[in-house]
């Protein structure tokens, strides 16, 4: 996002009918057959889905130029969507209920925002947050240049998928890799060619960490840029690995090319049954008819999303503030290993710098095998109802 649906949390994650997409295997043209989810939250809260205008069947009713105007910025997004929540409520009686919310990916990055809008500004108070796969700081990855921190983000979730195809990947296996990344590596790129013995090193041990061919890693001086990576790791098999789940691949169509000339494995690859599978539910299952196109991703709204000043600044302020407001708020965030695209470190690395507020269990950073749609995978998803269902209170 921002122009996905919330149809991956529906039918991937929590909702009680699932469609079985995004792990290595799955195929677009596989029959987007619905079964019973035994992963839902159902059985111990209420649900409701919110698609964003220009996703899924909401729509704007409204030109282009002023549904951009009035729904695709970074602020007025925050404010329909908590209206929304705010009106709901009201319109069935559950102002009083527990309230929690939940987000993936930009409803990460959204989350905690609505979280403290609705708290301070519409009088609604959210009891816990779940921020699965969080987009909480864009500006985490800027100055590639200057700063050490956009390769740190990146190089645990290298080394977990290296670890994963090598069938070694547990929490133990881990914690030494995070622990190098805070300590050694951060101040051997910080040195930069001022020390080359410690240089040196550090590129003997991240060729060791990611399994990557030692020419490779020394020509990127240690600093392995995504994009590159998932074409490396792969390109003996002539295939791709996916910034969602680096070990989802699909075959490369420009091999040749000096750069990625096609989709994600993953974005191709989700589209297809996830909207077949919504489409046939609503119209078939529901039995409402619309005759109107189903967005599980709109790349128009994508294209025509403008961000306000304080976008860079991304939802941890917001984070902060709202745990510190409330003394019983309690917050989940949930990464798989292997993503690229809002990769685990970076929430462990936000979680780490905020105060502890009192229990500083209050905010929680779990990892999960898989990797952007780490629930895809039975385990994980298991794994991940077990810890919400901590969150909750319930047995």
């Amino acid at each position: 996002g921002p122009g996905a649906s919330s149809v991956y949390l529906n039918l991937g994650a929590i909702g009680p009918k699932k469609v079985d997409f995004g792990v290595a295997g799955d195929t677009p043209s596989e029959p987007a057959t619905l079964h019973d989810n035994p992963g839902t939250w159902l059985g111990f809260t209420d649900l409701v889905f919110i698609d964003p205008v220009g996703t899924g069947y909401s729509r704007a009713l409204v030109d282009d130029k002023q549904a951009t105007k009035d729904f695709y910025s970074t602020d007025t997004d925050i404010k329909y969507l908590s209206r929304i929540v705010y009106d709901w409520l009201v319109k069935n009686g559950r102002m009083e209920s527990p309230k929690y919310l939940v987000g993936e990916s930009y409803g990460g990055f959204r989350g905690p925002r609505i979280t403290d809008y609705l708290q301070t500004q519409l009088g609604v108070a959210m009891k816990g947050v779940v921020l699965l796969s969080p987009y909480l700081d864009p500006g985490a990855s800027d100055d590639e240049n200057v700063s050490p921190l956009p390769w740190m983000l990146t190089l645990p979730s290298i080394a977990a998928a290296h670890l994963e195809r090598e069938g070694k990947l547990t929490d133990a296996a881990m914690q030494p890799i995070i622990d190098y990344t805070r300590t050694t590596y951060a101040s051997t790129l910080m040195q930069g060619r001022s020390n080359p013995a410690a240089t040196a090193a550090m590129i003997q041990k991240v060729t060791e960490l990611t399994g990557l061919d030692p020419t490779f890693v020394k020509r990127s001086g240690g600093r392995i840029e995504t994009q590159a990576y998932l074409r490396e790791v792969y390109r003996a098999e002539g295939k791709l690995g996916s910034r969602y789940d680096s070990n989802v691949t699909a075959w490369d169509p420009f091999p040749y090319a000096p750069h990625q000339r096609t989709g994600d494995p993953i974005l191709n690859g989700i589209i297809a049954p996830t909207t077949t599978a919504m489409v046939n539910f609503v119209t078939q299952t529901v039995g409402w008819k619309f005759d109107g196109r189903y967005n599980a991703l709109s790349y128009k709204v994508n294209r025509l999303w403008h961000e306000d000043d304080d976008a860079r600044d991304g939802s941890v302020s917001q984070l902060r503030e709202s745990v510190a407001n409330d003394p019983n708020l309690r917050v989940l965030i949930g990464h798989g290993w292997d993503d690229l695209s809002c990769p685990f470190m970076a929430s462990l690395l936000i979680v780490d710098q905020m105060p502890a507020m009192g229990d500083p269990n209050r905010v929680q950073v779990k990892e999960y095998p898989g990797g952007h749609m780490f629930y895809a995978r039975k385990d994980s998803q298991a794994m991940l109802v077990k810890d919400v269902k901590k969150l909750y209170g319930v047995n």
